[in-house]
């Protein structure tokens, strides 16, 4: 029955799989913009960040929206195609979930953030002018 479960749910991520990229394409918001400075010193930042996400997935399209949006150059790991990606997940956050926002401080402690609403909060926070 789980096999079952599976397979309805895989077949239905692949038909709107499109959809949802197009979606996520469409409806970019518009970036904001900053000095150079200012700029420089949010891209400096953005180097101890990286979400790793599912590209189809609709709660990492609400947080990939938020990033465009505070334009900030977070690096991205896609977990359903790199192994390396999914093995760093599940040791360091725990479990392979996504998105989840890995944050690396400057006293070498690691957080893993999950949940779209806590990334974004934590960037809107972080991040916003």
């Amino acid at each position: 029955m789980r096999w079952v479960i599976r397979l309805f749910f895989r077949l239905l991520r692949r038909l709107l799989m499109p959809f949802m990229l197009i979606y996520a394409a469409l409806s970019k918001p518009k970036p904001i913009s900053r000095d150079e400075n200012a700029q420089a010193q949010v891209d400096s930042d953005c180097r101890q960040l990286t979400l790793y996400q599912f590209v189809t997935c609709p709660f990492c399209i609400k947080v990939r929206k938020e990033i465009h949006r505070l334009a900030l150059p977070i690096g991205m790991a896609n977990v359903q195609r790199d192994a390396d990606a999914r093995k760093a997940l599940e040791q360091g956050g725990g479990r392979v979930k996504v998105p989840c926002l890995k944050i690396e401080h400057e006293d070498g402690r690691t957080e893993w953030v999950y949940e779209s609403s806590d990334i974004n909060n934590y960037l809107h926070q972080r991040f916003a002018p």
